[in-house]
């Protein structure tokens, strides 16, 4: 059994990031799951996306914003990005103070989910050349095929805000009717943006797809890591959240106020 931290360890900080605002998706559930939680978001959005970045600057950026969150005092910290997951998670929790929790694409509940035996994965490329992916695919999709697809320019429509849009929905139409055609029946969201467009991907498929999302999972596992190790927030008051991104411009403030679905005051992350 670990040790009893410091009360006031219970009161620390949780730290999530992703690459820019997608994992806002992911903390959107762990606010659900832990309101009492206290929360600080980091948006990369200088680096964004991360799913065209080189494995040595995906690695980079995460430990840059690690040891910020590590000197924010942070007692545990989500990846809310599957490229950095695949990428990075295994030198992150070799080499980080507190509980580090991941995310990666729910293959498994998909092939439990689908009837076809067909699935669709949307991710990015770095998520897919991954050798965590591919490791994935081999323990979980079973007797399942999956089409897996590369999503260029999703990302960007969704850091602008722009969620059902001509170019968003140019995008996304041609990919969701292919699978369609292919008989896939259970779609996967492996990229942490890609929730925001649940509603698009649903009107596009006229609701014939299950789509999963696995930010749920990533709350409720972040929930039994802090449990296991004594460090929940038990008050009963309400978390604050706080944001910061490494790139400010006169629109970040508003973009995140519009997917995290309230008012929020972005800092720099120096």
């Amino acid at each position: 059994m670990p040790a009893d931290p410091a009360p006031d360890l219970n009161h620390l900080p949780i730290g999530v990031f992703d690459s820019g605002l997608g994992g806002l998706s992911v903390l959107q559930e762990i606010r659900h799951h832990l309101p009492a939680e206290h929360l600080i978001y980091v948006a990369d959005s200088a680096h964004a996306p991360y799913g065209r970045r080189s494995t040595q600057d995906i690695l980079k950026r995460c430990i840059v914003i690690r040891d910020f969150l590590y000197h924010q005092s942070c007692k545990a910290m989500v990846v809310a990005c599957n490229s950095a997951t695949a990428i990075c998670i295994d030198t992150l929790r070799a080499t980080s103070p507190f509980p580090v929790i991941g995310i990666e694409p729910a293959i498994k509940p998909a092939a439990l989910a689908s009837s076809s035996g067909k699935i669709g994965l949307l991710a990015t490329q770095a998520t897919l050349e991954s050798n965590r992916f591919q490791s994935l695919l081999q323990a979980w999709a079973g007797q399942c095929k999956v089409f897996a697809v590369p999503c260029p320019g999703f990302v960007e429509c969704i850091e602008r805000g722009d969620l059902n849009g001509p170019q968003v929905r140019a995008l996304a139409s041609p990919v969701i009717q292919d699978m369609l055609c292919q008989g896939v029946d259970t779609l996967v969201l492996g990229c942490t943006h890609y929730p925001f467009l649940i509603p698009l991907l649903t009107d596009l498929s006229n609701g014939r797809l299950n789509i999963i999302n696995p930010a749920p999972a990533v709350a409720r596992q972040l929930q039994r890591r802090l449990h296991d190790n004594n460090l929940l927030n038990v008050s009963g008051s309400s978390g604050q959240t706080h944001f910061y991104s490494s790139s400010l411009t006169a629109h970040t403030a508003s973009i995140i106020s519009q997917l995290w679905g309230q008012r929020a005051d972005v800092q720099l992350m120096r």
